[in-house]
């Protein structure tokens, strides 16, 4: 783990954007009167040419977005991830992976961002929802230099995605050398007695856990599965063979997340035991981030918690 200045993905998506401009004359952003949580009032000032304002009406901006994808711009479309992935899934799923067009669908402020305003903007279902579409790409990026790379590729790839991002400003993982790719899965602490597989902001929490679950004796492997969608089966087929105990952990309903991804692959062996650790499947506490992480076990001391009791069974 680094220890270099901390900042939000909307900081690093915004800069990676403002300079793709300079190379990209078809690259568009499309907000839902987002800009401000995106992160984005800068780069609309600066570019008011490549910003299209929709207001709250993101089914709309989806489709337009397709429509501009199909005249051979590049959009990117920002909403919070609760209305992105709920509102518009329709229009997700037959405007833009049906029909295969070059649309980066952004969910801003995932998860469990926007605490006190309660389940209505609550980001649990997401992952689930938007994995099981054909042709669409998911992804999770866990830092400034995860997310950097990983937009560096969307602004490069043809195929549509839809990834999801955070409010905090992200404890980082990796270094300014990180290079992405798009289905490989990553392990970043090597281990022998059990396997922790992470994403998105829950992997700075599951490290923090092996690190000290290592000061107890306890070596556990940590891996990033930030690439949701292709996923690295070839490399979740040999954690299952090599580990007895594997656990997820996510910013996420338990039911359909990175953990049901996994279990599928677990279930062809019969050999490892897995762990889903995410929130229950009822609407979520409502509390700051920190609060409500604790609540379900998903902070660092929650996850060690979890492990230590797995491997006294």
């Amino acid at each position: 783990m680094t220890k270099e200045e901390k900042l939000s993905a909307n900081t690093v998506i915004a800069d990676t954007l403002d300079k793709a401009t300079k190379i990209d004359s078809n690259l568009l952003v499309v907000t839902c009167d987002s800009r401000g949580s995106a992160g984005l009032v800068n780069f609309t000032n600066a570019h008011p040419d490549r910003t299209i304002e929709m207001g709250i009406a993101e089914q709309n901006a989806v489709t337009v977005a397709a429509g501009m994808a199909h005249a051979g711009k590049h959009p990117f479309v920002f909403s919070p991830a609760a209305f992105l992935a709920m509102r518009s899934i329709e229009q997700v799923k037959v405007d833009v992976a049906f029909n295969q067009t070059n649309v980066k669908l952004i969910g801003i402020s995932g998860g469990n961002s926007y605490t006190w305003l309660g389940t209505t903007h609550h980001s649990l279902n997401d992952v689930a929802i938007t994995r099981a579409i054909p042709n669409l790409e998911v992804y999770q990026p866990c830092d400034q230099y995860q997310t950097r790379a990983l937009f560096n590729y969307l602004l490069t790839s043809p195929r549509p995605a839809y990834v999801r991002i955070g409010k905090r400003k992200l404890d980082n993982v990796y270094h300014e050398d990180f290079k992405f790719e798009p289905g490989k899965a990553k392990i970043i602490r090597k281990g022998k007695d059990i396997c922790l597989i992470s994403v998105g902001e829950m992997l700075y929490f599951t490290l923090q856990a092996a690190e000290k679950l290592a000061k107890n004796g306890i070596n556990a492997e940590v891996v990033d599965l930030a690439s949701i969608k292709p996923l690295d089966t070839e490399m979740l087929d040999k954690l299952a063979q090599e580990f007895n105990q594997i656990v997820t952990v996510e910013e996420h309903d338990v039911i359909n997340g990175i953990g049901s991804a996994v279990a599928v692959e677990v279930a062809k062996f019969g050999h490892a035991k897995l762990t889903i650790l995410g929130f229950p499947d009822k609407p979520a506490i409502q509390g700051t981030q920190d609060e409500v992480f604790h609540y379900y076990g998903l902070d660092s001391e929650g996850i060690e918690k979890t492990v230590k009791d797995i491997l006294k069974r």
